[in-house]
């Protein structure tokens, strides 16, 4: 390979046969290129411009499963369980409780129903909850689907996974339901939830019905105060659709900075192609990290600086980016400092163990004992008079996460990226699937793991 590629291996997106690739550079864009023998050749473009791609990629020392779920028999990716090979440890294990959903999405990862009733029994999810303890114990827990909200028995299930030593319980929901039931909401929160991550894609309702069939934006922001009014720290979760909804990048973060403290963070997600397609989605239908970098910096009129992202330290550089933030009086920002790249490897383990205990911090609404300071005292502390303890009150109270995270879907796979996967679905049969090969899909809708 030339300086300008870089090898590995991917999925054939009709039929998803394992074949060699490569990372083809061209000036400042990269593009994920394959050849099937039966299918023809395919290529995806998976950087586009600044941050340079070669200063972002972050090498780590890999670590590997303690207690493997599956041999090395046919090689990566159909070995999930995780095998021995799998390079990095589980940060979040999810745990679908449901396929049943009260909406109809276009965009949806799980190809969830409106009918039927078939959820997991209570003894199966305590199973679940045994195993994850076993398999990647600290890790933090969400609970998705489906649509989690429809089990009356929810808040159970989050005691449940309390009482398993899960000190942070996250659902991931469309917030229909904590919009119009306190009395649930409460429910959760005496359980011990301390998270919700809420689909939230706009501003507006023509991003709802385009995306989502319905105008919704009066049930999330109704959803964002029942949360906060009863102690549950809240991430706002848009699902970026080029053409729909990447031009509302800065009144989301204006969003987000309004709501805090209850609102913990905001949290893009690019989109990604499952299901059937006829054919490929091109270049301009995608959304690319550093692209949208840019249009944070661009769209918030540069308080949020595509400067201040670093690449993770937990999964693989190419997979998300981070920023922390302290909210001032009046809405500014200021960027908290954080680590950024180097050219040393960091081991992955401790990359694994930073990246739950920031969530489990970070993202739960933050305790009666900080209070946030006055405008007043903050005010002082920020203009540098010594009121320190005024500036440390807000710092642990008002600050605001902004993060990103690429799912792969069948043309853009990378196994190297799958290797390195901390996002675990927790298949029916107690196997940990990484995030991305578990909703992957080939361009037919046929799905490679999910049951």
């Amino acid at each position: 390979m030339t300086p300008t590629e870089q090898t590995t291996q991917s999925l054939c997106p009709i039929c998803l046969q394992r074949l060699e690739a490569r990372r083809t550079i061209r000036g400042d864009q990269v593009f994920l290129e394959k050849t099937c023998p039966r299918h023809g050749r395919f290529s995806t473009r998976i950087w586009d411009g600044e941050p340079a791609f070669s200063t972002w990629q972050r090498p780590k020392i890999p670590t590997h499963p303690e207690h493997p779920g599956h041999a090395v028999e046919r090689g990566c990716p159909f070995d999930c369980g995780l095998c021995p090979e799998h390079r990095q440890r589980s940060c979040t294990i999810l745990l679908e409780v449901t396929d049943r959903c009260n909406l109809g999405c276009p965009v949806c990862y799980a190809d969830s129903k409106n009918a039927g009733d078939n959820d997991p029994s209570l003894a199966t999810i305590e199973g679940w909850f045994k195993a994850a303890a076993r398999v990647g114990p600290g890790s933090n827990i969400q609970l998705s689907g489906g649509e989690p909200t429809l089990r009356d028995d929810l808040p159970r299930i989050v005691a449940m996974g309390r009482e398993a030593g899960f000190e942070f319980i996250q659902i991931n929901t469309n917030g229909l339901r904590l919009a119009d039931d306190e009395g649930f909401v409460r429910d959760l929160a005496d359980a011990g939830l301390a998270s919700v991550f809420l689909q939230f894609d706009g501003t507006h309702d023509a991003v709802y019905e385009k995306l989502r069939g319905r105008p919704l934006l009066a049930t999330k922001k109704a959803a964002i105060e029942q949360c906060g009014r009863h102690g549950i720290g809240v991430v706002l979760v848009p699902t970026l659709v080029p053409g729909v909804n990447d031009n509302d990048v800065g009144n989301l973060l204006r969003m987000a900075t309004e709501n805090v403290p209850v609102v913990r963070a905001l949290h893009f997600q690019p989109v990604s192609y499952f299901g059937r397609f006829p054919h490929a989605p091109a270049d301009v239908d995608r959304l690319t990290l550093p692209q949208l970098m840019r249009l944070i910096e661009e769209q918030s009129g540069g308080d949020f600086k595509a400067t201040d992202f670093n690449p993770p330290g937990c999964e693989n550089s190419l997979c998300s980016f981070s920023a922390n933030y302290l909210v001032l009086p009046g809405g500014g920002v200021r960027a908290i400092a954080g680590g950024k790249c180097c050219s040393q490897p960091i081991p992955a383990l401790e990359g694994a163990r930073n990246a739950i205990n920031y969530v489990a911090r970070q993202w739960r609404a933050p305790g009666a004992c900080c209070s946030p300071a006055t405008e007043n005292e903050l005010a002082v502390a920020v203009d540098g008079a010594m009121d320190l303890d005024a500036f440390l009150r807000q710092a642990r109270t008002h600050r605001l996460s902004v993060s990103a995270m690429a799912f792969q879907d069948v043309w853009n796979l990378d196994l190297e990226r799958v290797r390195d996967c901390c996002i675990h679905v927790m298949a029916p049969d107690t196997r940990l699937i990484p995030f991305c090969l578990y909703n992957l899909t080939s361009q037919s809708g046929k799905g490679l793991y999910r049951p």
